[in-house]
């Protein structure tokens, strides 16, 4: 007994337990299998731009005023429909450029895997099916919009003011950590 002992608290079997741990807790730090049971599903309206509306402006009297310019709402510029990659993925996505002159990517109706580190890219890659388009996105120009706010529902992604929205041709979901696309929609311009 007493020399099983020594050999299980030997330095070798406590090195070899004490990585193994770290192993383990590594793993799990990076894949994070949890979220895959773990939904978050975010409701966002798409933004109005608030019209500030300026002080009513002195008409000389042999003059008529012009009429009030029509302010339109948000346009639609691009949309597509998502298609899935590495894990499946479905909603629409929408390019939209607000009353301000900005744009928003808009994801409606998402649905995917929850993941670590998932992003809303903005690229210029065609969409591919099936494992060709799993890893393709990263291989040409992109604009991270930011971390995915929820595997579920309807949200809207500002696209930064000195990025020209016209020449990029895709959205992909988009694992950071493991470079692969969870799903991805075409932009066809509208």
């Amino acid at each position: 007994m007493g020399r099983m002992r020594k050999t299980l608290t030997g330095p070798w079997v406590i090195a070899v337990v004490v990585v193994a741990v770290s192993g383990v807790g590594f793993g799990l730090y990076w894949f994070q299998p949890w979220k895959l049971w773990q939904d978050q599903t975010v409701q966002e309206a798409l933004p109005e731009v608030a019209q500030t509306s300026a002080p009513p402006a002195v008409v000389p009297s042999d003059e008529t005023p012009a009429p009030p310019s029509q302010a339109t709402g948000p346009q639609t510029l691009a949309d597509g429909e998502l298609i899935s990659h590495e894990h499946a993925t479905s909603g629409t996505v929408r390019l939209v450029r607000l009353t301000d002159g900005s744009h928003v990517v808009r994801l409606e109706n998402l649905d995917t895997s929850n993941g670590p580190d998932l992003r809303v890219w903005l690229t210029d890659a065609p969409v591919k099916q099936g494992q060709a388009g799993w890893h393709l996105f990263d291989d040409g120009k992109y604009v991270s919009l930011g971390k995915l706010k929820g595997n579920k529902g309807s949200q809207n992604y500002a696209v930064p003011r000195d990025v020209d929205p016209s020449s990029y041709r895709s959205v992909s979901i988009w694992c950071d950590r493991f470079d692969v696309s969870f799903g991805a929609a075409e932009l066809a311009r509208a």
